[in-house]
């Protein structure tokens, strides 16, 4: 479970002033040293991540993060790097001194309670302080609340257990991938070019993940690249439940699939297992009203070393261009930084987001939409592009006119 995807993990944000004992609670709950633990006020500057094993929950991802009252030029920037943790956070803990409950907490715990991320208080270092008068505001309140000491160990089966209660139904109800697709004894073609983007040895994790899912609905996977295709089809006694494929070779896959036999891409399966496929859809048509005078924005998950025809960098510039213009401008993103000037763009244009937890993804989607751009992903923009969006988007009972 260790190598888990973060994209798949439960994400537990841990939030707090300054020397409160986030850090100290992060190490306590996982039971290494994680985070460096100090007296002086400001020691945590940048998140600190920690995958684990958290039973009965499974793989999770632990997120510590800097003081949300930190102060001066350097520390702005940091409680910035905080509230951006906000987006990917499926549960959220404040950490607090046992007897304190000031105006911080209350603006930050308002903040996470608007949006309906899962709250859970720690009262930590009990050993030394008392809670007795910062309980009631928490019932007041309707707060979730847990007492501890991090540096005793005191109560830290009490906090895991409260952890535990805290995760919401539809964490336990999660789709997978190919839900409502794929069912037992069906076949499912994996169409999967080897290039210079996929590390040598291995396949790329949409397509492992992908993989993973068809074996635990008891289903059958066909794997091939494009120039087998055909081949692979034409082996088999009966006809696929769906070819799947990379969206690069979107175009030469739709031509070698018969019409009778459903068709999608990666990025389009992980665009509704991680986003929302409707809105991602929609966000597709402004491809056809854009103008040389746009511009429009790339974003990747993943912060990988681009090499040859890179899919966001190289290819899909390529095809706007070729339909808009030569004078499109296009920027390119990379990683869980989202730049603060969405209004300057005519379009979002998304990758899979499989780094991506769906929390922070749907957050994306948010943004773009209060802020009026339209969203698209790399897969439908792709199809969009080549002319077969409504083929790729029939297999989920979709069509572009909605």
């Amino acid at each position: 479970m260790e190598k888990s995807p973060k994209g798949v993990r439960l994400h537990i944000a841990i939030f707090g002033r300054r020397n409160v004992g986030k850090s100290s609670v992060l190490n306590a709950l996982t039971g290494q040293d994680v985070s460096i633990v100090s007296d002086v006020p400001g020691t945590t500057t940048d998140p600190v991540e920690k995958a684990m094993e958290f039973l009965p929950l499974g793989p999770v991802l632990f997120i510590d993060t800097a003081g949300f009252d930190d102060i001066g030029a350097l520390g702005e920037l940091r409680v910035r790097k905080t509230a951006k943790i906000l987006e990917r956070a499926d549960i959220a803990l404040i950490v607090t001194e046992a007897d304190t409950w000031g105006e911080y907490e209350k603006r930050w715990s308002e903040e996470i309670r608007r949006r309906n991320i899962p709250l859970l208080v720690v009262l930590n270092k009990i050993d030394i302080k008392d809670a007795q008068d910062v309980i009631p505001h928490l019932k007041q309140a309707s707060l979730n609340w847990v007492t501890m000491s991090a540096t005793k160990k005191i109560n830290i089966l009490a906090v895991k257990q409260s952890i535990v209660n805290t995760v919401p139904d539809e964490w336990y109800k999660q789709k997978g991938i190919l839900d409502e697709i794929v069912n037992a004894g069906d076949t499912v073609i994996l169409v999967i070019p080897i290039d210079k983007e996929a590390p040598k040895g291995r396949i790329i994790l949409p397509q492992v993940q992908t993989l993973r899912d068809i074996l635990d609905k008891k289903a059958n996977a066909l794997v091939t690249n494009e120039v087998g295709l055909p081949d692979a089809i034409s082996m088999l006694k009966t006809k696929p439940r769906i070819v799947i494929t990379d969206s690069q070779v979107f175009k030469e896959v739709a031509e070698a699939t018969p019409l009778d036999i459903p068709m999608t891409s990666f990025s389009i399966v992980f665009a509704r297992y991680k986003g929302d496929l409707k809105v991602l859809i929609e966000g597709a048509k402004r491809i056809e009203t854009l103008k040389e005078t746009d511009k429009v924005l790339i974003s990747e998950a993943c912060t990988h070393h681009p090499i040859g025809d890179d899919i966001g960098r190289k290819k899909i510039p390529a095809w706007l261009t070729a339909k808009v213009g030569k004078n499109i401008r296009i920027d390119v993103v990379a990683g869980h930084d989202f730049p603060d000037n969405l209004n300057e763009y005519s379009l979002v244009i998304h990758c899979g987001a499989c780094m991506f937890n769906r929390r922070e993804m749907l957050s994306r989607i948010l943004t773009c939409q209060q802020k009026g751009v339209p969203i698209t992903n790399y897969g439908i923009a792709i199809a969009y592009l080549h002319g077969i969006l409504e083929r790729a988007i029939r297999p989920f009972g979709l069509n572009v006119q909605g």
